[in-house]
């Protein structure tokens, strides 16, 4: 089965990341804005309790923190992904660590980058283009994380959290 951890920020910043999703990102429709800790990857069900019990490991030794979104940026030329820009990093940085310390150490594609994504699958033309118009966007915005979020797809291509872990307070 696939699996992917994830945190949802706060409603007020789903909202914005979601009024340029709509436009610029085709998975729109398949999950609320993320920030992903580890991408999606295979695991098969008798290894599943370990991962819960691990990641519950991981919530129960992380505080709670504050995420500060201040810029849009992109990933080109490595990849045409816009995203809005994680100022404080290094919480994010330390818990995808201790997550894929244990159960969850399968390579990742890129680098871990903690971010949002608010669009994906663009023409260079277009990436250039919307880039520009909203880099002149100001962005201020802040979430409380106080939990992440084990996750799988449905049949439909949607993703479902399977458990949500809460982070002490």
């Amino acid at each position: 089965m696939k699996y992917s951890i994830v945190v949802f920020p706060s409603s007020q910043v789903q909202e914005i990341a979601n009024s340029y999703r709509k436009r610029y990102d085709p998975t729109f429709d398949l999950i609320p804005p993320y920030i992903r800790l580890k991408e999606a990857f295979e695991l098969e069900e008798d290894r599943l309790p370990n991962l819960v019990s691990h990641l519950e490991q991981v919530a129960q030794s992380t505080d709670s923190f504050t995420a500060h979104f201040h810029r849009i940026s992109t990933f080109h030329p490595t990849s045409n992904v816009i995203y809005i820009a994680v100022q404080n990093k290094e919480p994010f940085v330390a818990l995808h660590e201790k997550i894929v310390k244990k159960c969850v150490n399968t390579p990742e594609t890129y680098a871990y980058v903690p971010h949002l994504t608010i669009g994906r699958d663009l023409s260079n033309d277009e990436l250039r283009d919307v880039t520009s118009q909203l880099s002149m966007h100001k962005i201020d915005l802040t979430s409380e994380i106080d939990s992440f979020h084990l996750i799988r797809p449905l049949e439909d291509g949607t993703w479902s959290v399977y458990q949500t872990f809460h982070l002490k307070k």
